[in-house]
């Protein structure tokens, strides 16, 4: 907020309180200001040092120094150390943090792989401190870097900036994705500039990469002394401890992984395979002591062809104990997987495929109906649309997730089916990889995943595409996915999402609120009073002192939501037939799968009849009634034997006086965790039937019934669309409830090709939908319907709004989130 604003809410504060002849705490955003730079909690001070080019380097004839040799390079940090102790020191984390390695398991038994400290790099770490003297009862503190150029304005003169980001590998992966305080910015590097003719300069791109690990190595430095010897300090939770730190994972793209391991661009940071086959045999693993014996033993020249090392510059990893750069990159899944491996590459083969088996015209045309197939998709919660289909010039990382979960439908029947199962193994790796945990099983899924997408995959080893193979270094990565994992645990807490998210408020929120003069110390400043605040935020809460009936309540709400998804237990065996009457507790589906679905707090009063028999007739279901007794029948005779199709309808109570209420939406609340959420990893999405959304078309959202909870996939549940959201009242009683259209499995196993289980909706002889009454217990959750398009050619008037009405058979789309994924997976 600005400077002005705040004076303007502070004047209008004033106002409201002369009446009582008090005023605000601050008389202007000065004195905010000053009483933000006074605190003390959360301040770790800025401080600066200067490098350059040596001068005994510089050539003697001034005409031969280069501009770049006589510039002086600023780079700005803060005390690493200090910023640790902060972050172990805060009481929002006390119970979100690891202070030493360990090892959980789930309820079979199986090692669970989720935060840093339960894998295995912290243990072997452990061993090697348990040898240091005193380091008895030492908690290990490993320390996450990660740094990334970032652009905060196209428009203007010095436009980017080179931050610097740690956190600590104590904190488990949920608070360092919280997108709060858990990653805080260590510094701004130096970007060296020069000339259009000095860039390919040897000596520049040597500066370059010296300048960057000179300059880690002094941000780091006041962490060595105590990568050896213990500091006491105080923690979160209010004990002191003894810590012990070391350098953890480097959160990094591939260009910043090569600079950081001193590696030619085109390798592997990694391991040695070599640049033109790097998914092929014979290498080994990258270490610090394999690269000094290399030095040791090879020319630069043959260092940099046969090796791929740049062999005359230094890792700043050197510089500390425990410390291997090629041990502690981090993988990357939104520049390796998500823009790298589909962005970049399996989209881009797609086009180029089409092209070379196609034409030029005809693979165009194909472009075309695959735009318009992506463009029909009906709506989901959460889900971005693409209007004009996937040709769009600026790509995201959010534009490519949201691709990845809609494309495979897309191209089924435009592509063989080897390049469709090629996208769907790709797809499902993916997957698998970004689960908040992982388990010995899921590893090997994984994997299983990866090999099917190296099948695959040759069918695009064609003219024309990849006709040269695969050796591509993001694609490669994915080989060493396994390894990490057992290392770090779980990829989501180490991807550079996490860092070019913090850029948002870090760098550029920071830069637009600043006067564009000399902006950087106006950015230290601004970082500075956030980090204040957020510390002061903190501690107020430890102490009681936010403790207003406002926050109280808030506080309250979310704590009852997360019992209820997870305190007691309890697992509901609803069917369709029948259910609880009164409640919607959490019922356990599947292992680590809760949801409850929830009515709308605003019925729809004016616009529907309050009885069954009207309100039927206006929604276009005469059988409305007899649907809401057969249901009745069920909710009062919850042991019934009796089959839908045995029950006559005598057997069933009659509507007395009875009243119901119209909703156009209901809310299911579930744990996702390795999907986008709140707090707990409990994700809330709507449920909605409305004959207007938006005040434009109808739309009716699709659901899972729970049928069988002792059944995986769709094995145990029935998709069906809500047509009526509503209360029943009768006999005293209040039933939440949903009408519903029926989809039935075409088979018994998911499609072949894309591995999605394909539906299609139910009709009686005469073309009337199958429709049933059932509580909205046995929802599950949304469901999301893609058309399966047999070869045809999506007509230009469809639209996202009438596909479920247009399509004969749907996929059902376990990509379009992690729970989804989960929910479907045979």
């Amino acid at each position: 907020m600005s400077a002005g604003n705040i004076n303007t809410l502070l004047d209008l504060w004033a106002a409201s309180l002369s009446s009582h002849g008090e005023g605000p705490p601050f008389k202007n955003s000065a004195a905010l200001y000053a009483t933000i730079d006074s605190t003390s909690l959360g301040a770790v001070k800025w401080e600066s040092f200067e490098l350059s080019y040596p001068d005994r380097l510089r050539p003697s004839r001034p005409d031969d120094v280069a501009p770049w040799m006589m510039a002086r390079y600023d780079v700005w940090f803060r005390d690493v150390r200090q910023i640790a102790k902060n972050i172990l020191g805060n009481p929002e984390f006390k119970a979100q943090i690891d202070y030493g390695p360990l090892r959980t398991f789930t309820e079979d038994g199986e090692r669970e792989l989720r935060n840093l400290m339960s894998a295995d790099w912290a243990w072997s770490q452990a061993d090697i401190i348990s040898t240091y003297p005193d380091t008895k009862g030492t908690a290990f503190v490993p320390v996450i870097l990660g740094s990334d150029k970032t652009t905060v304005s196209v428009a203007t003169g010095h436009n980017e900036y080179y931050p610097l980001y740690a956190s600590l590998g104590n904190l488990h992966n949920d608070a360092r994705r919280a997108h709060g305080n858990g990653v805080v910015l260590a510094g701004f590097l130096a970007i060296p500039k020069t000339r259009k003719k000095y860039d390919d300069d040897s000596l520049f791109r040597k500066f370059r990469r010296q300048l960057f690990h000179t300059s880690l190595s002094r941000i780091l430095s006041s962490l060595k002394d105590y990568m050896t010897t213990p500091e006491v300090i105080l923690c979160g939770d209010g004990y002191y401890r003894k810590v012990i730190y070391g350098l953890g994972p480097y959160i990094a793209d591939y260009p910043e992984q090569a600079l950081l391991t001193c590696i030619v661009q085109g390798w592997c940071p990694i391991c040695t395979n070599r640049k033109s086959n790097l998914d092929g045999d014979g290498g080994v693993l990258r270490s610090r002591d394999h690269t000094e014996f290399l030095v040791a033993e090879f020319e630069l020249g043959e260092l940099w062809e046969d090796y791929g090392i740049v062999g005359d510059i230094v890792p700043f990893t050197n510089d500390f104990p425990r410390a291997d750069i090629h041990e502690l990159i981090a993988p990357d899944i939104l520049h390796q997987l998500i823009k790298g491996t589909f962005k970049d590459h399996l989209v881009t083969w797609i086009e180029l495929f089409l092209a070379a088996k196609n034409g030029k015209a005809r693979a165009k045309e194909i472009l075309t109906d695959i735009d318009r197939r992506i463009a029909v998709v009906p709506p989901f919660s959460g889900l971005r649309r693409f209007h004009e289909g996937r040709g769009f010039k600026q790509w995201t990382g959010d534009d490519s997730k949201a691709l990845m979960k809609v494309l495979l439908p897309a191209i089924d029947g435009h592509l063989p089916s080897e390049a469709v199962r090629c996208v769907a193994a790709f797809l499902e790796f993916t997957y698998f990889v970004r689960r908040e945990a992982h388990t010995p099983s899921s590893i090997d899924s994984m994997n299983h995943a990866l090999r099917r997408f190296h099948q695959y995959r040759e069918v695009f080893r064609t003219p024309g595409v990849r006709a040269d193979g695969f050796s591509l270094p993001r694609q490669h990565s994915c080989l060493h996915y396994r390894d990490r994992i057992w290392a770090f645990g779980s990829p989501n807490g180490l991807c550079s999402s996490i860092t070019e998210s913090k850029h948002i408020t870090a760098v550029k929120e920071p830069w637009r609120r600043s006067n564009r003069y000399e902006a950087l110390g106006q950015m230290l400043l601004t970082n500075q009073r956030l980090d204040k605040l957020a510390a002061s935020n903190a501690d107020f809460r430890a102490r009681g002192m936010l403790q207003h009936a406002i926050c109280a309540d808030a506080g309250s709400l979310q704590d009852a939501s997360f019992q209820e998804l997870s305190g007691d237990g309890q697992t509901g065996q609803a069917s369709a037939r029948g259910g609880t009457r009164h409640t919607n507790k959490a019922r356990v589906l599947q292992p680590d799968v809760v949801s409850t679905v929830t009515m709308s707090k605003t019925p729809q009063r004016r616009q529907y009849p309050r009885t069954a028999q009207p309100l039927g007739d206006q929604i276009g279901c005469a059988a409305l009634p007899e649907l809401v007794r057969r249901f009745l029948f069920y909710q009062l005779n919850q042991g019934s034997n009796v089959s839908p199709a045995d029950l006559q309808l005598d057997h069933c109570p009659p509507l007395r006086k009875h009243s119901v209420r119209v909703f156009h939406s209901a809310e299911a609340v579930f744990r996702a965790p390795s999907d986008p959420t709140g707090d707990f990893g409990i994700r809330h999405e709507l449920i909605r039937a409305t004959n207007s959304w938006r005040k434009g078309p109808p739309r009716y959202d699709c659901v899972f019934v729970n049928r069988d909870s002792g059944r995986r996939s769709l094995l145990g549940m029935d998709v069906a669309r809500v047509r009526l959201l509503f209360d029943l009242h009768d006999r005293g009683e209040v039933y939440h409830c949903a009408l519903v259209h029926w989809f039935s499995r075409v088979n018994d196993a998911p499609h072949e090709d894309t591995g999605m289980w394909i539906v299609k909706p139910r009709f009686l002889r005469g073309g009337k939908p199958v429709l049933s009454v059932i509580h909205l217990d046995t929802i599950v959750r949304s469901a999301h319907l893609i058309g399966v398009s047999d070869r045809r050619t999506v007509e230009e008037g469809e639209s996202e709004h009438t596909s479920l009405d247009v399509f004969d058979r749907f996929f059902v789309n376990h990509f379009v989130d992690h729970h989804a994924f989960d929910l479907l997976r045979v």
